[in-house]
Protein backbone atom coordinates (compact mmCIF):
# COMPACT_ATOMS: atom_id res chain seq x y z
CA UNK A 1 0.00 0.00 0.00
CA UNK A 2 1.43 3.39 -0.93
CA UNK A 3 2.46 5.58 1.99
CA UNK A 4 2.82 2.72 4.49
CA UNK A 5 6.16 2.36 6.20
CA UNK A 6 7.38 -1.20 6.71
CA UNK A 7 6.64 -0.88 10.44
CA UNK A 8 3.03 0.24 9.77
CA UNK A 9 2.58 -2.48 7.15
CA UNK A 10 3.59 -5.14 9.70
CA UNK A 11 1.27 -3.61 12.30
CA UNK A 12 -1.61 -3.58 9.79
CA UNK A 13 -0.93 -7.23 8.95
CA UNK A 14 -0.91 -8.20 12.65
CA UNK A 15 -4.23 -6.40 13.21
CA UNK A 16 -5.73 -8.07 10.13
CA UNK A 17 -4.57 -11.56 11.16
CA UNK A 18 -5.76 -11.04 14.74
CA UNK A 19 -9.26 -10.52 13.40
CA UNK A 20 -9.05 -13.83 11.54
CA UNK A 21 -8.21 -15.90 14.60
CA UNK A 22 -11.28 -17.90 15.58
CA UNK A 23 -12.54 -17.79 19.11
CA UNK A 24 -13.63 -21.01 20.75
CA UNK A 25 -17.39 -21.15 20.96
CA UNK A 26 -18.87 -21.20 24.45
CA UNK A 27 -19.21 -24.75 25.68
CA UNK A 28 -22.66 -25.99 26.66
CA UNK A 29 -23.10 -27.03 30.29
CA UNK A 30 -21.39 -30.37 30.92
CA UNK A 31 -19.51 -30.39 27.60
CA UNK A 32 -15.76 -30.49 27.17
CA UNK A 33 -15.71 -29.62 23.46
CA UNK A 34 -18.12 -27.75 21.17
CA UNK A 35 -20.73 -30.22 19.89
CA UNK A 36 -20.64 -28.67 16.41
CA UNK A 37 -16.85 -28.58 16.19
CA UNK A 38 -14.77 -30.84 13.99
CA UNK A 39 -13.81 -34.20 15.42
CA UNK A 40 -12.11 -37.10 13.71
CA UNK A 41 -12.04 -40.79 14.51
CA UNK A 42 -9.24 -43.17 13.59
CA UNK A 43 -9.96 -44.43 10.07
CA UNK A 44 -7.27 -47.11 10.37
CA UNK A 45 -8.37 -48.61 13.68
CA UNK A 46 -8.03 -52.40 13.80
CA UNK A 47 -10.90 -53.40 16.08
CA UNK A 48 -9.54 -56.97 16.34
CA UNK A 49 -6.75 -55.50 18.54
CA UNK A 50 -9.15 -53.98 21.10
CA UNK A 51 -10.04 -57.02 23.25
CA UNK A 52 -8.55 -57.06 26.72
CA UNK A 53 -8.47 -54.98 29.89
CA UNK A 54 -8.00 -51.22 29.54
CA UNK A 55 -7.34 -48.95 32.51
CA UNK A 56 -8.59 -45.37 32.54
CA UNK A 57 -5.68 -42.99 33.03
CA UNK A 58 -7.25 -39.59 32.27
CA UNK A 59 -10.58 -37.84 31.84
CA UNK A 60 -12.22 -34.42 31.85
CA UNK A 61 -14.08 -32.50 34.52
CA UNK A 62 -14.46 -32.66 38.25
CA UNK A 63 -12.64 -34.94 40.64
CA UNK A 64 -14.79 -37.24 42.69
CA UNK A 65 -14.19 -40.82 41.68
CA UNK A 66 -11.33 -43.16 41.10
CA UNK A 67 -10.08 -44.27 37.70
CA UNK A 68 -12.08 -47.01 36.02
CA UNK A 69 -11.59 -49.26 33.07
CA UNK A 70 -13.08 -51.18 30.18
CA UNK A 71 -13.04 -54.94 29.55
CA UNK A 72 -13.54 -55.86 25.90
CA UNK A 73 -14.18 -59.48 24.88
CA UNK A 74 -13.17 -60.92 21.49
CA UNK A 75 -16.84 -61.12 20.44
CA UNK A 76 -17.26 -57.34 20.93
CA UNK A 77 -19.01 -57.45 24.29
CA UNK A 78 -17.72 -54.84 26.70
CA UNK A 79 -18.25 -53.84 30.32
CA UNK A 80 -17.05 -50.57 31.75
CA UNK A 81 -16.83 -48.45 34.86
CA UNK A 82 -15.44 -45.03 34.11
CA UNK A 83 -14.90 -41.82 36.01
CA UNK A 84 -16.59 -39.19 33.82
CA UNK A 85 -16.85 -35.63 35.15
CA UNK A 86 -16.49 -36.80 38.74
CA UNK A 87 -19.17 -39.51 38.52
CA UNK A 88 -18.89 -43.27 38.26
CA UNK A 89 -20.53 -44.37 35.02
CA UNK A 90 -21.14 -48.08 34.54
CA UNK A 91 -22.47 -49.99 31.58
CA UNK A 92 -22.14 -52.97 29.32
CA UNK A 93 -23.14 -54.08 25.87
CA UNK A 94 -21.75 -54.88 22.50
CA UNK A 95 -19.43 -52.40 20.79
CA UNK A 96 -21.54 -51.79 17.69
CA UNK A 97 -19.44 -50.34 14.84
CA UNK A 98 -21.04 -47.17 13.42
CA UNK A 99 -18.16 -46.06 11.19
CA UNK A 100 -14.37 -46.14 11.01
CA UNK A 101 -13.10 -46.01 14.60
CA UNK A 102 -16.66 -45.34 15.85
CA UNK A 103 -18.83 -47.43 18.14
CA UNK A 104 -22.12 -47.30 19.98
CA UNK A 105 -22.32 -48.92 23.40
CA UNK A 106 -24.92 -48.65 26.14
CA UNK A 107 -26.58 -45.67 24.44
CA UNK A 108 -23.32 -43.74 24.03
CA UNK A 109 -21.13 -42.89 21.05
CA UNK A 110 -17.48 -43.75 21.56
CA UNK A 111 -15.08 -42.54 18.89
CA UNK A 112 -11.52 -43.80 18.99
CA UNK A 113 -9.60 -40.62 18.23
CA UNK A 114 -6.21 -42.31 18.42
CA UNK A 115 -4.57 -45.64 19.18
CA UNK A 116 -0.80 -45.87 19.45
CA UNK A 117 0.91 -48.26 17.03
CA UNK A 118 1.11 -51.09 19.57
CA UNK A 119 -2.48 -50.64 20.86
CA UNK A 120 -1.34 -49.83 24.37
CA UNK A 121 -3.20 -46.50 24.56
CA UNK A 122 -6.61 -45.40 23.27
CA UNK A 123 -8.05 -41.89 23.23
CA UNK A 124 -11.86 -41.91 23.28
CA UNK A 125 -14.08 -38.94 22.53
CA UNK A 126 -17.58 -38.15 21.41
CA UNK A 127 -19.03 -35.62 18.96
CA UNK A 128 -21.36 -34.28 21.67
CA UNK A 129 -18.38 -33.23 23.78
CA UNK A 130 -20.02 -34.79 26.83
CA UNK A 131 -16.94 -36.81 27.71
CA UNK A 132 -13.47 -37.82 26.67
CA UNK A 133 -11.00 -40.17 28.30
CA UNK A 134 -7.72 -42.00 27.86
CA UNK A 135 -7.33 -45.76 28.30
CA UNK A 136 -4.08 -47.64 28.73
CA UNK A 137 -3.08 -51.29 29.02
CA UNK A 138 -0.82 -52.71 31.69
CA UNK A 139 0.13 -50.12 34.24
CA UNK A 140 1.10 -46.50 34.07
CA UNK A 141 1.01 -44.66 30.77
CA UNK A 142 4.33 -43.43 29.41
CA UNK A 143 4.93 -39.67 29.26
CA UNK A 144 5.21 -39.67 25.46
CA UNK A 145 1.88 -41.46 24.97
CA UNK A 146 0.16 -39.12 27.48
CA UNK A 147 1.57 -36.15 25.57
CA UNK A 148 0.25 -37.62 22.31
CA UNK A 149 -3.17 -38.23 23.91
CA UNK A 150 -3.32 -34.62 25.12
CA UNK A 151 -2.38 -33.33 21.65
CA UNK A 152 -5.04 -35.47 19.94
CA UNK A 153 -7.75 -34.27 22.35
CA UNK A 154 -6.66 -30.65 21.93
CA UNK A 155 -6.64 -31.01 18.13
CA UNK A 156 -10.20 -32.39 18.30
CA UNK A 157 -11.38 -29.29 20.16
CA UNK A 158 -11.39 -30.45 23.77
CA UNK A 159 -10.97 -27.83 26.51
CA UNK A 160 -7.64 -28.97 27.89
CA UNK A 161 -7.98 -26.80 30.99
CA UNK A 162 -10.48 -29.44 32.18
CA UNK A 163 -8.29 -32.45 31.37
CA UNK A 164 -6.89 -34.38 34.29
CA UNK A 165 -4.82 -37.51 34.72
CA UNK A 166 -6.37 -40.00 37.13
Amino acid sequence: MPGLTPKRAVLALVVLLTGCVGRSPALPEGAFRPSGGQIYSSAVLDSSRLPGRWQQVASFGANGCRAGGVDIKSDGRAAFRLCLNGRDVKGSGRLQPTGPGRFAIAGQEWWVLWADGDYRTLVIGTPSGGFGFVLNRGGAISADRMTAAREILDWNGYDMSQFRPL
